[in-house]
């Protein structure tokens, strides 16, 4: 069986012009990189925001397992089926951070016959949108450290710094250092952190922000400590602003590139979805929508934080109306849910399927709550029983939801013309009353129990001192109007991983609170969530390698 990069190294791809062809982009709207990637030009993104918008596809899944769920490549293997039913189609995507390609998890360019392409460039360092995003954060932490050795004019409490430095890896080590030793020269000793780039608010204003001057706007109003007098300071104030906006200024464009059967791919920004806010740039979706007839785009991880932050954050602040979802699941995936260790999950077990299937359960009412219509299908796998899939479908069926089975890692998009058919069928004959789960109104404590209720099944929430604290002072700045981003382990709906299935009788505890100022969100920190994740003991980095004819292997 071949591996997911030789699949992709083997594959013929079309001049990134002809691929833009194909929807009306013209060649002069392109920036490319090379044969095979392009940016579209600021021009273009003008002319795109005067053209009427497509129907919106979210896919999303269940909580992920280590027996994979196959979200990207359902993702993609449906843009390809819609094409080839004849819809014109455009698949809005992440791009991968570098952190889980060399971790655990891998590349996120969908898998099998259902993979974007140029694969090893979308995994690694792509377009450079990520050095971009990393050097703009990281100049922000330095004019912060100068000002401070420089005089600090702006009077700022070294112990209320709340910036972090970042790099786009996974690095335990870093997680909590000490910067400026040496000698008077070398700064003012401090503590310091680092974060994922994925997980920074740079991200996060990257990723919703409508123009270079929103992202100005938004870039501005981060702040980065508090003074003596407990008020904010901001990237503004330290006039850091036109040297981020500078960094940022072609990354900010989105990048075009295609799928394995050539269906056009706009993939840009590249958030978590554990510990931000999960979903591609509102730039990205907005022109993917009104290039198409049908926009297929994801949400990171499960749908209690991927979808959910999607669903209460991206569509709120961007004016976006999903028409509606698909939810991915796995007959593997739900077993292990229902107790059934990783090297057991190739038998069939229709108990262990029962039991678990209570996870997909909860999922399908969250999504419902939001108002619109969900097709459930099933990523399949090989050892997947009739008995078994045909329990998962009269399931979904019984809770009202379209069903299909997804064969897209075999067949490419042919593998996906049953959920395509289904997708169709749902966009025709459903209405979306799409609305978000929680009003503008509620304070940001009444948000978080709201998704923590709501969302995670949770009977409360408890705050610890600190968390209320910062609560406070939000309110206080008046950020009581803000949503809220939960960060939270993406592998149960509880905040503790080892909670599988459908946990009840728990509380969430909520441990600190920060305001993503400049994202326009309040950030909640659960569990034991990090924002720097570390390498595991075997990481894929230890396989990954170039060969004596130049190709990359190891890279999955």
């Amino acid at each position: 069986m071949k591996t997911d990069i030789e699949i992709a190294q083997e594959a013929t791809m079309l001049p990134i012009s002809e691929v833009a062809g194909s929807i009306g982009i013209p060649e002069e709207a392109l920036s490319c990189y090379g044969r095979d990637k392009a940016k579209l030009t600021e021009e273009y993104l003008k002319e795109l925001e005067k053209k009427p918008r497509g129907k919106l596809v979210l896919v999303t899944a269940i909580n992920p397992t280590p027996a994979g769920e196959g979200k990207t490549t359902t993702s993609v293997g449906l843009g390809d089926a819609l094409k080839r039913l004849g819809k014109k189609t455009v698949i809005a995507l992440r791009e991968p951070s570098l952190g889980p390609c060399f971790g655990v998890k891998g590349g996120a360019a969908g898998g099998g016959y259902a993979q974007v392409v140029p694969m090893e460039d979308l995994n690694l360092h792509f377009t450079g949108d990520f050095h971009a995003i990393t050097s703009a954060n990281n100049l922000l932490a330095a004019m912060l450290d100068n000002h401070i050795k420089q005089g600090n004019e702006l009077n700022i409490d070294t112990k209320r710094i709340v910036w972090k430095r970042c790099e786009d890896m996974n690095d335990r080590a870093l997680r909590n250092v000490v910067v400026g030793l040496g000698d008077s020269g070398d700064g003012i000793t401090r503590e310091d952190h680092f974060a994922i780039t994925v997980a920074t608010e740079v991200m996060a204003v990257f990723c919703l922000a409508e123009d270079m001057a929103d992202l100005k706007e938004r870039l501005g109003r981060i702040i980065v400590a508090y003074d003596r007098d407990k008020k904010p300071v901001t990237a503004k104030d330290l006039k850091a602003v036109g040297a981020m906006a500078a960094l940022l200024k072609d990354a900010i464009k989105p990048n075009l590139v295609q799928t394995l059967e050539h269906t056009p791919v706009i993939v840009h920004g590249g958030p978590f979805a554990n510990i931000a806010h999960g979903c591609n740039s509102v730039r990205a979706t907005k022109a993917a929508l009104a290039l198409s007839d049908i926009t297929v785009t994801e949400a990171g991880f499960g749908a209690d934080l991927g979808a959910e932050k999607f669903l209460d954050i991206k569509c709120r602040m961007a004016g976006l109306k999903p028409d509606a979802v698909v939810l991915v699941a796995t007959v593997r995936a739900l077993k292990y849910n229902g107790g059934v260790p990783k090297a057991e999950l190739s038998s069939e077990n229709l108990e262990a399927l029962k039991k678990g299937i209570v996870n997909l359960e909860k999922h399908i009412e969250n999504l419902q709550q939001y108002g619109v219509p969900v097709v459930v299908t099933l990523n399949a796998f090989v050892s997947d029983t009739p008995a078994e899939v045909k329990f998962v479908e009269e399931f979904v069926r019984a809770k009202g939801c379209a069903f299909a089975l997804s064969e897209v890692w075999e067949k490419g998009g042919a593998g996906g013309e049953a959920l395509a058919r289904e997708v169709l069928d749902t966009l025709e004959n459903k209405e979306s009353h799409y609305a978000p789960i929680y009003g503008d109104d509620l304070s940001p404590k009444e948000k978080i129990e709201t998704v923590a209720k709501k969302i995670y099944g949770a009977d409360g929430v408890t705050f610890s001192a600190k968390a209320l604290k910062e609560l406070d002072v939000a309110e206080k700045l008046g950020f009581s109007r803000f949503p809220v981003c939960m960060a939270k382990t993406q592998y149960s709906l509880s905040d503790d991983p080892a909670l599988l299935g459908r946990p009840t009788g728990f509380s969430v505890e909520v441990r600190d609170v920060y305001v993503s100022a400049g994202a326009g969100f309040i950030v909640a920190l659960c569990g034991t969530i990090l924002t720097m994740p570390g390498l595991p003991k075997h990481p894929a980095a230890e396989s990954i390698d170039v060969n004596d004819e130049g190709k990359i292997v190891g890279l999955f």
